[in-house]
């Protein structure tokens, strides 16, 4: 039977059609070779072999591309070739994650140097303004009510922080004054803005993504603010003015910060408490929502920058140099006073059990405190008419002074959050 079924001319037909099938009939090949599959071996003519192999071997080699060798014979690994050539790539994806926030600041700076007609635009339709209702929105979604009760028993160190910010920090400006600098309006200018109550925004932008007392610095930014208002033109007219009569916009700079910092903040609370399944997906996604605080964030630095490029340009670069490095020393003196003090507060009240020296409460208490606002700045100098100089030439060392804060203390909560990982970690 085997040798009826398998003759010469039998094996002379299989190979005439083998040689003879065109690339589109190798499904029936491989069909027919599906009814013999134990046979295979019985073959013994060479050019079956060699032809049957070349048949199934082309398609093959045309999607299966790691069988490609190069000049030397050796085989080429695509697929590792292309992940080697993108791991380069990871360790700046990673370091951007990691230093998300000033990154964000700085690319803002450069962004309203390079192109401020695009920063200036933003302006004048208040995204400024849009940036800071994003901040308050996403610290009210993100405001557990533990963090609230937090906030309640961290009391005693808020009342210390509103003390630093209002009466306190203001007498920094007396030593400014005692700057030579020409123009003079530099000097003058940063005098004001120590005078300032805390940032609107970044101060609980920073607390949060530093893990701090973000209700704790919410409200040392609200109180401070709000009493500010009432404050600010005693602290100008003692340690600026001389005794010089100076109004501040009070109803309207109430009425700013009500809509811009006290209704977000409720609206986002609000929704939290009303959706619980938002409440749920926020705190599964805090990391996202920081980055996207960052982002609203960095539109301060790209705004301001974008709205005093042309002041920027008609001031020598060494005197400029010297009102940023001022700027600067005034916010380190600042982060050294507050940290001393809570340290002193800490230990005089019960040391590792007081309520200053939790990590938290403190990193809330620098941050918040040892910053300046520049919008309440702005509509200070605004209502003041040049009393004190040309306003732009006040402000210009101002928006240096808000930037460097701001990056500085990004810089430093990036230093503080391999500490909070590591301490995380070991309670667990």
């Amino acid at each position: 039977m085997y040798s009826t079924l398998y003759n010469v001319p039998m094996a002379g037909t299989l190979q005439t059609l083998i040689l003879t099938s065109p690339t589109t009939k190798t499904p029936s090949l491989r069909h027919r070779s599906q009814h013999f599959p134990s046979n295979r071996a019985l073959f013994h003519i060479p050019s079956i072999t060699f032809n049957r192999d070349r048949s199934f071997r082309r398609p093959i080699t045309a999607l299966d591309r790691s069988d490609q060798r190069d000049g030397n014979g050796d085989k080429v690994d695509r697929v590792s070739g292309s992940a080697s050539g993108l791991s380069w790539a990871k360790p700046l994806l990673n370091f951007a994650s990691k230093n998300f926030l000033p990154l964000a600041l700085v690319g803002g700076v450069l962004l309203g140097l390079a192109n401020p007609g695009l920063g200036c635009l933003a302006d004048r339709y208040y995204l400024s303004k849009l940036s800071t209702f994003g901040i308050f929105i996403i610290s009210g979604l993100t405001l557990r009510s533990g963090d609230i009760g937090a906030a309640t028993e961290a009391w005693p160190v808020g009342v210390f922080g509103l003390v630093s910010i209002l009466m306190i920090t203001p007498y920094f400006s007396r030593a400014i004054l005692q700057m030579q600098l020409h123009p003079q309006e530099f000097v003058t200018g940063l005098a004001m803005f120590s005078c300032m109550p805390t940032t609107l925004s970044s101060g609980v932008a920073l607390t949060h993504l530093a893990g701090g007392n973000s209700a704790l610095a919410l409200a040392m930014t609200v109180i401070s603010n709000m009493l500010g208002i009432l404050i600010i033109p005693f602290s100008i007219s003692k340690f600026i003015a001389d005794g010089v009569g100076v109004s501040v916009p009070t109803e309207q700079l109430f009425r700013s910060l009500v809509l811009t910092l006290l209704v977000p903040l409720i609206m986002g609370k609000v929704l939290r408490e009303f959706f619980k399944g938002l409440g749920d997906f926020v705190d599964q996604n805090r990391k996202l929502f920081s980055k996207f605080s960052a982002l609203f964030l960095s539109l301060v630095p790209w705004i301001q920058v974008s709205r005093s490029r042309s002041l920027l340009l008609r001031v020598k670069p060494a005197v400029f140099l010297v009102a940023i490095g001022m700027g600067a020393l005034l916010h380190i003196i600042l982060l050294a006073f507050n940290a001393l003090a809570i340290k002193s507060l800490s230990a005089v009240s019960g040391g590792d059990k007081s309520i200053f020296s939790k990590r938290e409460n403190a990193s809330a208490l620098v941050l918040v405190a040892s910053q300046k606002t520049l919008p309440v700045m702005v509509a200070v100098v605004e209502q003041l008419g040049g009393a004190f100089g040309e306003s732009g030439l006040l402000v210009l060392p101002c928006v240096a002074a808000h930037l460097n804060q701001i990056i500085m203390d990004s810089f430093l909560v990036n230093f503080w959050l391999p500490k909070e990982i590591s301490s995380n970690n070991a309670k667990i």
